[in-house]
């Protein structure tokens, strides 16, 4: 960046160094790929107004803290994360490298495409682990990421109690996830653990857009992630064994992980909320782009709601009961 400072994005895309095109996919920024002398760069601005039909708004100072968690994570294990190059944080955007999907494929289109790995998913989970061990009780690490004014409205209200308002059978189920989640300050947590923001690289997983860092419960990015094991059975049904061995795979490799908690303890508080999540990706102000028929989001309410009502302790429960729901077993 030449240690320039710029006022947009658009100056920045006019500026010297070359033009941008802006890449697609996300809700929730503006991301572009800049033309400089020495290659190509990434720069990310977070909007106010994120693009979905509901009235879904977040502040954008959520940019400064992905920054931050890019560094934290670099720290820990510089292959996780792309190389953050510089951030203009008064005008809420930053540079990142770019990792070309030639060499960097989405973990969602792989997924999509019947590239179906359970020991990548396995290294998904080592990773988001290895991550939490890292950052436990590490009290500087949490005043840094004392984030829950973000959070909150983009993850706990958007998700869990937006999905109660429209299913008020389960609205006291939800509330009551939020609140232990909320109250849960043990690590640095990415908050959208999702195979479209996970590289799969030479070397391993690289994690994208962690605007929602923040330092709590590490439960909620394994039960994230493992939603999304659940909600592929429906995109694509043919692979839906495939993706349940992702589960299997992923959550046993994040459970081995754990060091800072009894590993039971955890999973408890991920199987108890796993459902809350796959509720919320119907009901709540993000549904999943795949689930449009009546009919799917029937099935993912069906395995939802009995768990919400009548919670459960092992993850392996609630994979069972979805499995049922679907005809795998």
């Amino acid at each position: 960046m030449s240690g320039k400072k710029f006022d947009s994005l658009e100056l920045v895309m006019s500026s010297e160094d070359g033009g941008g095109r802006r890449l697609d996919g996300g809700v929730s920024s503006d991301i572009s790929v800049i033309e400089t002398a020495s290659g190509p760069i990434c720069i990310k601005r977070a909007l106010p107004k994120l693009k979905v039909a509901a009235d879904w708004r977040a502040p954008v100072e959520r940019n400064h803290y992905e920054a931050e968690w890019m560094r934290v994570v670099g720290n820990i294990d510089a292959r996780l994360a792309p190389k953050l190059l510089g951030e203009e944080r008064e005008h809420g955007w930053f540079a990142m490298e770019y990792l070309p999907p030639e060499k960097y494929p989405l973990w969602k289109v792989q997924l999509r495409d019947g590239q179906i790995d359970p020991g990548f998913a396995a290294s998904v989970g080592a990773a988001v682990a290895r991550i939490h061990a890292a950052t436990a009780g590490d009290q500087d690490i949490a005043k840094r990421f004392a984030t829950d004014h973000i959070f909150f409205p983009i993850r706990l209200e958007a998700y869990l109690l937006a999905a109660g308002r429209a299913r008020p059978e389960c609205a006291p189920a939800l509330a009551a996830l939020v609140e232990v989640t909320s109250s849960n300050k043990r690590a640095l947590v990415h908050g959208d653990v999702s195979p479209k923001n996970i590289l799969r690289g030479p070397q391993g997983p690289v994690f994208l857009d962690a605007e929602c860092a923040w330092y709590g419960d590490p439960a909620f990015d394994l039960a994230f992630c493992l939603n999304h094991m659940l909600l592929k059975c429906l995109w694509r049904p043919r692979h839906a064994a495939a993706y349940l061995a992702c589960f299997d795979a992923l959550a046993q490799a994040y459970l081995e992980g754990v060091t800072w908690e009894p590993q039971a303890r955890i999973e408890e508080r991920t199987a108890r909320l796993l459902p809350g999540l796959f509720l919320a990706r119907v009901d709540g102000k993000s549904p999943v782009e795949y689930v449009t028929e009546e009919a799917q989001k029937q099935l993912v309410r069906k395995t939802a709601v009995p768990l919400l009502l009548e919670p459960v302790q092992k993850l392996a429960q609630m994979r069972a009961a979805w499995a049922k729901e679907i005809g795998m077993q």
